[in-house]
């Protein structure tokens, strides 16, 4: 009987696996709780290994930490002495990505000072080392806040920003662009005020995203106290910003600031964004899909649905690889923090499965990342003082999927003991996965031809065999006696 229940949970777990096509990796914390863990953010190199910025309060620092390949490097504090940072758990620091070259971008605090302006770090070599901070610009008459970055197909960091006059009025956001990859970047241009409003929503974060000559700036607008999120689009490479449209229409009127912002992602024509809205009268995170030659929303949903016990969501992060989409956010049931993720390998096929958890408790923000069917999240986790981190895998959606016996890879003998033959139908390289009944992937590595896992030290069990090459998926169930 306990062997027939096992097969059950084993077989529920992996249906639960096949819905939501990503197979998790357990927990870790990127550091101690000694470097801080304020608003982590998260880009990759080229080879998709992850780059973690985060901001520490106790002495207005940015933190750096880039993934080895089996773990993460000591934090690195990347701000000198004379420059202060501004961070906290809703905002703070920015980094974006293209190769080996990593730009991160700070406010230098405290930020109601009209002389401390934006800086950039930058780094050629994937973050081993950063060159000296470079102030963007001089802006002589306006106090400036919430730095974001992107990079364009080149590799040049595009940087947006808010400014304000020296009354701290008249918010907008503006745009900067270096062709010569941050050494020197060119006098902003306003990307903001395409709801004929005369300002933006002043303490909320904005985003900056790029698709080769497309670079759109996702803000929250103020119209009079109607606070919903707008995106100012650019068609040159961010050299001016000649259009911009709503990405939602809530019409949420607030006479506070929500202190959180949209953030996006382009594939093709379409701009998916994600962001808060209490136009309900509570917190709800939202998806929108709008056009960027028309102009025209196509589509607005909440992330979620109905969730008994929901009080809030906010924070909302989104990814994107080829046509796969995952979204990120925080919420709260029946007084548990829980940090969500949605998840498609195909944005053109929408969402077909519910979102599932990634971690719970004590979650404050978090970003996510995608790069070659591997996904990454970090969060702020406020009981640990850390940051922490989880990764999977993800099937693409252009791959061919062979289960069971209906594939050219063959396993024996299974039942296993000490021993699993694995027999590759041809030379091309695969990697191997051996994952146990709670999703944890015990066992990894990598073979172009026939080849043997040791199984002596496994528990006994059901395991589930993942092989993967570059177009195809093989999945097979097997025990351990």
């Amino acid at each position: 009987m306990k062997i027939y229940l096992l097969i059950i949970f084993v077989c529920t777990s992996f249906i639960a696996y096949a819905e939501s096509n990503i197979i998790w990796n357990p927990v870790i914390n990127i550091s101690t709780n000694t470097y801080g863990n304020m608003h982590p953010r998260i880009s990759l190199d080229g080879l998709g290994n992850p780059l973690i910025i985060w901001g520490r309060m106790s002495d207005q620092s940015v933190y750096f930490s880039r993934w080895t390949g089996n773990m993460f490097t000591v934090p690195v504090k990347l701000n000198p002495s004379w420059l202060t940072v501004a961070t906290a758990s809703w905002m703070g620091p920015d980094i974006s990505s293209k190769g080996d070259t990593v730009y991160v971008v700070v406010k230098r605090a405290p930020e109601t000072d009209g002389n401390n302006r934006i800086f950039i770090f930058t780094s050629f070599n994937g973050g081993i080392s950063f060159n000296t901070p470079v102030e963007l610009a001089f802006i002589a008459d306006s106090v400036s806040r919430f730095p974001t970055v992107t990079t364009d197909s080149s590799g040049n960091p595009i940087v947006a920003f808010m400014k304000f006059n020296s009354s701290f009025l008249e918010s907008r956001w503006v745009i900067v662009k270096s062709i010569d990859y941050g050494k020197t970047f060119n006098i902003d241009v306003k990307a903001s005020g395409w709801g004929n409003s005369s300002e933006v929503c002043d303490c909320c974060p904005g985003a900056v995203i790029s698709s080769g000559n497309t670079c759109a700036l996702l803000y929250r607008d103020n119209n009079s106290n109607i606070r919903d999120c707008w995106a100012g689009i650019s068609t040159d490479n961010a050299d001016i910003f000649k259009s911009g449209f709503a990405l939602e229409n809530n019409k949420w009127s607030i006479n506070s600031c929500p202190a959180s912002g949209p953030d996006g992602v382009i594939i093709g024509d379409n701009i998916y964004s994600v962001f808060m809205n209490g136009a309900s009268g509570n917190y709800r995170n939202y998806l929108s899909k709008s056009s960027i030659s028309t102009g025209k929303i196509e589509s607005v949903s909440n992330l979620s649905g109905t969730i008994t016990g929901l009080s809030q969501q906010n924070y909302p992060r989104i990814a994107t690889d080829g046509n796969a989409i995952a979204v990120v956010w925080k919420q709260t049931v029946s007084g548990t923090a829980q940090l969500p993720i949605l998840f498609t390998n195909n944005a053109a096929n929408g969402f077909t499965s519910s979102s599932e958890i990634v971690d719970i408790s004590d979650i404050t923000n978090t970003d996510v990342a995608m790069s070659k069917g591997n996904i990454f999240v970090v969060w702020q986790d406020d009981n640990s003082g850390t940051v922490k981190y989880r990764s999977g895998t993800y099937l693409p959606s252009t791959s061919v999927i062979n289960q069971g016996e209906n594939n050219n890879y063959s396993i024996y003998p299974n039942p296993a003991k000490d021993f699993l033959n694995i027999i590759s139908p041809e030379n091309r390289i695969f990697s191997i996965n051996v994952i146990n009944s709670l999703g944890e992937i015990i066992y990894s590595g990598q073979s172009i031809s026939n080849t043997k896992i040791e199984t002596s030290k496994f528990s006994k069990g059901i395991y589930i065999l993942l092989l993967k090459s570059q177009n195809h998926i093989f999945t097979q169930k097997f025990i351990i006696e």
